[in-house]
């Protein structure tokens, strides 16, 4: 009963502000988080479900709406869910992450609030703490233009959704202990789509009896096909037999459209396609995800594979897959076609000016960040991963919480702008970036592994990529003009990438290494970027009511309350007062 009224509670104000203020429309979903037993790789398992789907559901919402997301923490241990590539515009409190939010207990509800201000494409949500994301908990998140703003291609036929990522048959728990006593992580034990392993396309490497992915489509129609990469660890090239990819958006910005026959996609990535059905279809087709930057001859048995089916097919898919990019021996070819992603600067975005209005390139840099990565290692006895020697400890206290509350010695602001000839070090270590500043970001992997990076509450422009150590002299090959913006890039092993952002949005946001293993070895830190002359909260919203409080704080959280309107208004009081305001509005209007 709690939950229907809170429910229609949320319901009934924002029909309220809709009438009578003409605000933004709201959007309200419940997430259950919990676990369920499926096998899609042929071994029993428990996977991480929401609302009892693994993947979780679509969460599909229109630009600017108030998004509402009511989330029931199911599991035996604390959970945190956090929204990959949604800026979350001066609200830093509904991140979702360990250095913003204290987690949500288990058996615990709390509730999300927050505009998808300006943004259109494809994102996705996943839970962010414990290595639960390598057990599932993740969906895809799906912003739409308003009808007002055109899109830069003609309307397609249908939607689909394909979520890929590399898949292994332990729990999450029992890799997060391997990580804990010094282990590095096995080799995946597959790749699954859409939460369903591979069709059997080679009866030794795929057993049989293994539940695979079926797309229907109709021949001569055009799909908007969306993809994310939600994986561990591993870089994935996505193709379609016999079809080419289209590409139009990444993670919030259209790109110039060109067509690839295959397209890396990292972890932490979401691209959007065209794909058209122009095949005669004398038989199925092969959808494959198969792994890159690895040993192909071991790694054969870790790919994806599901069926393109269209309507008058005439037999199912035979025969070997089609093949991954041929590139052993050239490591330029995965630089250049990251690169050849541009961003399409006469389409309108978001809001109807052009998305190539802001001249990036024509801005004097104020402030550079070099960030280098290096394998794993001991500090103190234990494993650990680093940027510029210091493994991130996250805080007792959320920072901001503690900022507002006067929390002294959660965190440091000395985060070194280089690395530091020391010996590395575990340590709450944060940057302390400038409102308003123009900032280059130079991610340098040293490391063994390809990895992604990703910064929370902002896009960012892919300016440059190289082999090598960065120098200063690199700065002359930057893209200065249409680089893609967007907010997870790939930095090849050996090489280093330069992206470019205007620190705009106030807050304490994650940058990380979205590889599942480096990040909870503490391959990440804040950048902490506040408005000193806010003092009305134009900038940055204030803590929310529903705020969950824990270390220093933990004795201002009340007993979890059971309605969902009030966790969000604070109070049952104002529940009620405001139902009765609704009431007396409606009267007025009818």
């Amino acid at each position: 009963m709690g939950s229907f009224m809170g429910s229609l509670f949320v319901c009934c104000i924002a029909m309220l502000f809709t009438l009578c203020f003409g605000a933004d429309p709201f959007a309200n979903f419940e997430l259950e988080y919990s676990y369920i037993t499926v096998s899609p790789l042929g071994v029993s398992q428990q996977v991480i479900a929401v609302n009892g789907k693994f993947p979780g559901p679509v969460l599909n919402v229109t630009t600017n709406y108030n998004v509402v997301v009511s989330v029931k923490n199911e599991l035996d241990e604390n959970l945190l869910v956090t929204w990959s590539g949604i800026r979350m515009r001066r609200t830093s409190w509904q991140d979702g992450v360990l250095g913003t939010n204290c987690p949500i207990p288990a058996k615990w509800n709390f509730t999300y609030q927050f505009q998808v201000k300006d943004q259109i494409g494809s994102f996705f949500y996943f839970p962010s703490i414990n290595m639960q994301r390598v057990a599932g908990g993740f969906g895809s998140f799906i912003v739409t233009n308003r009808n007002i703003i055109p899109i830069p291609f003609s309307p397609p036929d249908g939607d689909i959704v394909i979520i890929i990522g590399d898949w292994y048959t332990r729990s999450h728990k029992a890799l997060r202990k391997d990580l804990d006593d010094g282990k590095q992580l096995a080799m995946p034990d597959g790749v699954l789509i859409n939460g369903k392993g591979p069709y059997r396309y080679n009866n030794t490497l795929v057993p049989d009896g293994i539940d695979y992915e079926t797309i229907n489509v109709d021949p001569g129609k055009t799909y908007r096909v969306r993809v994310h990469n939600v994986g561990s660890s591993t870089c994935l090239n996505f193709r379609v037999q016999n079809h080419n990819l289209l590409l139009v958006e990444t993670e919030g910005y259209y790109t110039s459209q060109q067509n690839y026959t295959n397209v890396d996609i990292h972890v932490g990535q979401s691209y959007t396609f065209l794909v058209t059905m122009d095949q005669n279809a004398s038989s199925d087709y092969y959808v494959v995800a198969s792994a890159r930057f690895v040993n192909q001859t071991i790694w054969q048995k870790v790919t994806g594979v599901a069926v393109l089916h269209y309507s008058n097919s005439k037999g199912k898919a035979t025969g070997p897959l089609p093949d991954p990019p041929n590139d052993v021996y050239d490591t330029s070819y995965a630089l250049n076609q990251a690169m050849s992603i541009r961003q399409n600067v006469s389409a309108s975005g978001a809001r109807p000016n052009p998305q190539g209005s802001f001249h990036y390139g024509q801005i004097n840099v104020t402030d550079v960040y070099l960030l280098k990565s290096v394998p794993p290692v001991s500090i103190d006895g234990k494993l650990r991963a680093t940027y510029n020697g210091i493994s991130f400890k996250n805080p007792a206290t959320p920072m901001r919480l503690a900022d507002v509350y006067y929390v002294k010695g959660d965190y440091k602001l000395d985060f070194p702008t280089k690395p530091m000839n020391r010996p590395p070090k575990v340590e709450t270590s944060i940057i302390n970036a400038t409102y308003k500043g123009f900032i280059e970001v130079v991610l340098q992997n040293n490391d063994t592994v390809v990895q992604s990076f990703h910064m929370d509450g902002y896009s960012f422009f892919v300016v440059g990529m190289g082999f090598g150590e960065w120098t200063e002299n690199n700065r002359g090959s930057y893209n200065r003009w249409d680089a893609i913006s967007r907010s997870t890039t790939q930095v090849f092993p050996g090489g280093w990438t330069a992206v470019l952002l205007s620190l705009d949005n106030v807050g304490v946001w994650n940058l990380r290494s979205e590889n599942l293993d480096r990040w909870y070895l503490g391959q990440e830190t804040y950048m902490r970027i506040i408005n000193p002359e806010d003092h009305s909260n134009k900038t940055e919203l204030p803590v929310p009511e529903n705020a969950l409080y824990c270390g220093a704080l933990a004795s201002k959280q009340k007993k979890q309350k059971t309605s969902s309107a009030t966790s969000i208004f604070g109070s049952s009081e104002l529940y009620f007062i405001l139902l009765l305001v609704f009431s007396a509005v409606i009267s007025l209007l009818c």
